[in-house]
């Protein structure tokens, strides 16, 4: 017979305070509280007022820790902010108070109704003269000093670690006031927010694995959307000149501190744009947008001082393989001997992979790093840049990222509009797929179609906020700031 834990013993206490209550015709999990109650922030932001006009007032939260003295007890409740209530027998009655004393337990929501006033140690608090139980708690709450001290277990019961952890709430509010910014700085650029499909008969709109799944009534194939890129496209095609997309998209990729299968995305084009005019607009939009969410030109992230006050830097993506990686003239370097390199630094590339592929893998493990001032990284390989203009005279295409603090936090280009270059483009890459790249883009003759109705040039970008959000709030690991990572099942 297994031995029962002592969570299972609480839980069992619990369940009979559940009883108790019943018992005496009170229903633990009413659908209204019976009289009034106003938030807590509220009464502590006008708690002078109200209790000069000595009125009874209500107020609900949950209980975070009790302090018995005899014939009496104070409580903390929580709703967002903490908020101290006097309970005793002279105001509530005998009965009531003992009630009170023998099934309310940490964790329990309830709401009192009472004068406020101010303690002997001169804490706002709440006299009450009446208390409801609002919603029984049957587990333990984690103990306050410490939490939830296993980091996984606080992603998976991310509730309780926002309960517990002030920093953490802080950090999701804050995220909250970086997407509504966002939405706010599009808004006033006159760009249209619209919503694209999130199931997609070809997984297109970057470089990636998919998410496969199947519907039944259509006997289809779908896949989750990697990027809303050429749906987005589409748009400008249709004579949406500035449109923006902030939303999901989906990678079967692996879990690390800076990636994470479902993540959120700004995705934002402009007809008459070309990469100068993006970049330009990304260096102000992000300079407005750290200054109004941190009050500062300067942030702090894992230890170093990033200015958003100065110009950004720029540098190609040769000159970044050079200066790091010591590779010194990218042009003249053979596949093979870039395989040598990558090996060099614990890189293992398929024999398949093109010869851009592996100088990006070189840049995202050595030169990614070493860049920590906002720098723009320009002139990429055409193999990796499917999506992008190319330049006339060289193998390198129209291409940005922005790189700030060692993280890629934008990805933007020219548009390739020609649609005969970009079916022979998605032509290419089907053949890399053959050889055993998965990550290659597949023919989208759909989106061909559009390009030949006629799509004005164009710049887009897209801007991962998660990533952001790490920026902004010094986090390390992306799990800290999405609400529910994925996670493997226990």
């Amino acid at each position: 017979m297994a031995m029962s834990s002592p969570i299972d013993e609480i839980r069992s206490i619990r369940i009979k305070k559940l009883e108790i209550l019943k018992s005496r015709g009170i229903n633990p999990y009413p659908a209204k509280i019976s009289f009034k109650v106003i938030p807590i922030e509220k009464v502590k932001k006008d708690f002078k007022k109200l209790e000069k006009s000595r009125k009874q007032l209500g107020i609900t939260g949950r209980v975070m820790a009790k302090r018995e003295h005899g014939g009496s007890l104070f409580f903390d409740l929580f709703s967002g902010e903490t908020f101290q209530v006097f309970v005793s027998k002279e105001k509530v009655g005998e009965d009531n108070f003992s009630l009170f004393l023998s099934v309310i337990d940490i964790g329990d929501f309830v709401a009192v109704w009472g004068k406020p006033f101010i303690t002997k140690k001169k804490e706002p608090t709440i006299d009450a003269a009446r208390w409801e139980m609002i919603s029984k708690s049957l587990l333990p709450l984690p103990e306050k000093w410490h939490g939830l001290s296993d980091i996984e277990e606080r992603f998976r019961k991310r509730y309780l670690d926002l309960l517990m952890n002030e920093e953490v709430r802080s950090r999701f509010v804050q995220r909250s006031k970086i997407i509504r910014e966002l939405r706010n700085l599009f808004e006033k650029s006159e760009f249209v927010d619209v919503e694209t499909p999130m199931l997609h008969p070809i997984p297109g709109g970057a470089l990636a694995k998919p998410f496969t799944t199947h519907h039944n009534a259509l006997d289809i194939d779908l896949y989750l959307r990697i990027a809303p890129e050429l749906y987005l496209k589409k748009l400008l095609v249709g004579g949406l000149n500035k449109v923006y997309e902030i939303g999901k998209s989906f990678r079967n990729e692996g879990v690390d501190p800076k990636h994470n299968p479902e993540f959120t995305t700004v995705e934002w084009y402009s007809a008459y744009w070309d990469e100068e005019d993006m970049m330009q607009f990304i260096e102000k939009f992000l300079k407005d947008l750290v200054k109004k969410i941190t009050k500062k030109t300067d942030i702090e992230y894992q230890g170093q001082t990033i200015s958003f006050s100065e110009k950004f830097q720029r540098i190609t993506f040769k000159d970044a393989l050079a200066r790091f990686a010591q590779v010194i003239d990218y042009d003249k370097e053979s596949k093979e001997s870039l395989l040598l390199i990558a090996r060099r630094f614990g890189i293992e590339p398929e024999s398949f992979e093109s010869k851009g592929k592996i100088a990006d893998e070189i840049f995202k493990k050595v030169c990614r790093p070493h860049i920590q001032r906002p720098t723009f990284l320009t002139n990429h390989p055409l193999e990796i840049s499917p999506l992008a203009k190319k330049y006339e005279k060289n193998s390198e295409v129209h291409r940005f990222q922005l790189i700030v603090g060692g993280l890629e936090l934008v990805n933007g280009f020219s548009e390739l509009n020609d649609p005969l270059d970009q079916l022979e483009r998605f032509k290419e890459q089907e053949k890399m797929k053959k050889a055993g790249e998965k990550e290659s883009h597949p023919v989208d003759e759909e989106f061909v179609e559009a390009l030949e109705y006629g799509m004005p040039p164009a710049s887009g970008a897209g801007l991962g906020v998660d990533r952001l959000v790490m920026l902004i709030t010094n986090t390390e690991n992306i799990k800290e700031v999405i609400l529910f990572p994925t996670m493997r099942p226990k």
